[in-house]
C-alpha cells in the first residue's frame, strides 16, 4: 500500500487485517514451539502437564535438560566450528570476488559472474550430492592408482565446510559488492597522490568503508551455515552438527528437549541479528 495514495477506510481495515494475519502465521508456530519447551511432559503436545525448567537444566533422565545433554552440546560445538570456518572463508573469498567484479574488466566476466550465482539456484540437496559424488570419485581414483585413502575426501566436517562454502560465499559476495559499489574511488586516488601504495590505500580507506558489510556478511554466513540441513545431510560423517543431531533425535521421537534447543536457537539468532542492526546503525 502506497501511503501517498488515498485509500478507503474499508481497504485500510482489510489491509491491516491481512498484515496481522501474516505476522500471526509467522509467529504462531514459533510461539507453540517455545511454549512446549516448558511442558512437564514427555511429549511436546497437549495436554499441558505443568510448567518446568527440566528441559533446560534437568540433570536426570527422562527429563534431562539441554545443558546436561552431552550429545546436543557436542553437536552445538560442531555446528559453531563449521559455521565459523565457513563464515571466515566466505567473507575472505567474497571480498576478493567483490573487488574482481567491481574493479576489473576481462573476457568472460559475465559468464564467471553467472557461475558465481549458480549455487543459489541449485537445491541444497543436489549441491550436497554433487560435492559428495565428486569427492568420492576423486578419492576412489587416488586409491585405485596409488592405494592411498584420502580421508579428507570422505564424508566428514571438511566436506561439510566445503559444501556450505560453495553457496554461502556467493551471498557474502553480493553483500560486500553492494557496499563496494557505493565507494567513492577518488578517496583511493587521493591517498595514492599523497604517496600511499595501492595496498595501503585499500587497507586504510577501502576496507574500513567495507567493514559494516563484511561484518554483516560474517553474521549472515554464520547463521546460514549453523542452520543448514540439506547440504549438510549429504556430506556429514560421524561428527554431526546440530541440525543433523536434532533430525536423528526426531526420528526416535519428539520430546520437549528439541523444543528447548529450538527456543535457545531462536533467542541466540535474534540477539545476534539485533546486535548487527545496532552496530550498523551506529556505524
Amino acid at each position: 500500500m502506497i501511503p501517498t495514495i488515498p485509500q478507503s477506510r474499508s481497504f485500510r481495515i482489510l489491509y491491516g487485517g491481512y498484515v496481522a494475519l501474516f505476522f500471526l502465521y509467522l509467529a504462531l508456530p514459533l510461539t507453540v514451539v517455545a511454549v512446549f519447551a516448558f511442558n512437564d511432559s514427555q511429549f511436546p503436545s497437549l495436554p499441558w502437564e505443568g510448567f518446568t525448567w527440566n528441559w533446560f537444566f534437568g540433570a536426570e533422565r527422562p527429563q534431562i535438560g539441554v545443558f546436561h545433554e552431552r550429545g546436543i552440546l557436542r553437536s552445538v560445538g560442531t555446528s559453531a566450528f563449521v559455521a565459523l570456518c565457513v563464515a571466515i572463508m566466505s567473507v575472505c573469498v567474497g571480498t576478493t570476488n567483490a573487488f574482481l567484479f567491481n574493479r576489473y574488466e576481462f573476457r568472460g566476466k559475465g559468464f564467471l559472474y553467472v557461475l558465481m550465482l549458480l549455487p543459489l539456484v541449485i537445491p541444497g540437496i543436489v549441491l550436497g550430492i554433487s560435492v559428495l559424488v565428486f569427492s568420492s570419485t576423486l578419492a576412489n581414483g587416488v586409491w585405485d592408482m596409488a592405494q592411498i585413502d584420502i580421508q579428507a575426501l570422505r564424508p566428514g566436517l571438511l566436506l561439510v565446510i566445503l559444501g556450505q562454502f560453495s553457496f554461502i560465499t556467493t551471498i557474502a559476495t553480493l553483500v560486500i559488492s553492494a557496499r563496494l559499489q557505493k565507494f567513492d574511488r577518488t578517496l583511493e586516488e587521493a591517498a595514492l597522490n599523497l604517496g600511499a601504495d595501492r595496498l595501503t590505500a585499500v587497507r586504510t580507506i577501502t576496507l574500513p568503508f567495507l567493514a559494516p558489510a563484511m561484518i554483516g556478511a560474517i553474521v549472515v554466513a554464520f547463521l546460514m551455515s549453523f542452520e543448514n540441513f540439506n547440504t549438510t545431510l549429504m556430506l556429514v560423517g560421524s561428527d554431526a552438527p546440530l541440525t543433523i543431531a536434532m533430525f536423528d533425535r526426531l526420528k526416535e521421537g519428539s520430546t520437549p528437549l528439541l523444543n528447548a534447543v529450538s527456543l535457545l536457537l531462536m533467542l541466540s539468532s535474534s540477539l545476534l541479528a539485533l546486535m548487527l542492526i545496532l552496530f550498523q546503525k551506529r556505524g
